[in-house]
């Protein structure tokens, strides 16, 4: 049995006509401003399905309070697939004073889930926060399949070495090379970006990588594969968090811009849900 929360919405079709069974709920607002939710229905064990992009705050809360509503049925089970985890890059402490975001996220799941099942989590290792079974999900099948008839010959880049196991995962999904951007500080305020150890020119390019924000990366990386020769350059990432003009600015530069619908965007083409159910 499924539950799915309002930041999940945008995947409730497909779920219900791939065959998962929800279970009805009401999720509305009170008065003054505070989140009203519950639950029609029990069963042993349910999955909550919960996105908590913007508003992040209130899509974390939700997905406390329908475990919270869950528990109170008797569901003896309980867990959590989270398509984009918020505050996953708030993994570290930069300043004397500040939490690490992320693990009191995890800690505060943790009291009523257990099971966490995120996709591509910005760094695998905060998983350990998690107490119970926690699992990062690859959308590598998800991407190639998206993009492998449409793409044909070429190779699978990273924009920088640390997103290298990411074009890895899709590069061997669909048979292809695969290589990493070597990004070089040669200002305060410019970067230099040289694919390594590959001939770009004539081939298509896939870029992969996790999130896109403003996009200013993948632009420069567009355009360094054009000024190399390339033929066709697409971009695909799993989470699309999109700052204004974003998503304007990398279709620009690129044949195909496409991301998954772990957050919905008018470019989120690529679905997880059928990762969701595989589970």
């Amino acid at each position: 049995m499924f539950v799915v929360g309002s930041g999940a919405r945008h995947l409730e079709d497909e779920l219900r006509k791939l065959g998962a069974r929800l279970m009805e709920r009401e999720i509305k607002r009170f008065p003054d401003g505070e989140k009203y939710v519950r639950v029609l229905g029990s069963a042993e064990g349910v999955t909550v399905v919960q996105s908590t992009f913007r508003p992040q705050d209130e899509h974390l809360v939700e997905l406390i309070l329908i475990a919270d509503a869950l528990r109170e049925r008797g569901v003896e089970r309980l867990r959590a697939v989270v398509p984009y985890m918020a505050y996953s890059r708030q993994d570290r402490v930069t300043k004397e004073g500040e939490p690490v975001s992320v693990r009191a996220i995890m800690r505060t799941l943790a009291v009523y889930y257990d099971e966490l099942y995120v996709f591509d989590l910005h760094n695998p290792e905060t998983l350990k926060f998690f107490p119970g079974k926690a699992v990062n999900l690859s959308p590598a099948r998800a991407i190639a399949e998206y993009f492998g008839e449409k793409f044909g010959d070429g190779l699978v880049l990273a924009p920088d070495k640390g997103a290298r196991g990411r074009a890895k995962a899709v590069a061997e999904k669909l048979n292809l090379e695969f290589s990493h951007f070597e990004k070089e500080r040669i200002s305060p305020t410019e970067v230099r970006m040289t694919p390594v150890d590959v001939d770009v020119a004539g081939k298509n390019v896939l870029i992969v990588d996790d999130i896109i924000s403003t996009g200013g990366t993948m632009v420069r990386a567009a355009n360094l594969l054009r000024e190399m020769g390339a033929e066709k350059v697409f971009v695909a990432a799993t989470h699309g968090v999109f700052a204004e003009g974003a998503i304007e600015r990398v279709s620009k530069a690129v044949d195909e811009l496409a991301v998954t619908n772990t957050i919905p965007t008018p470019v989120s083409r690529i679905s997880v849900v059928p990762d969701i159910l595989g589970l």
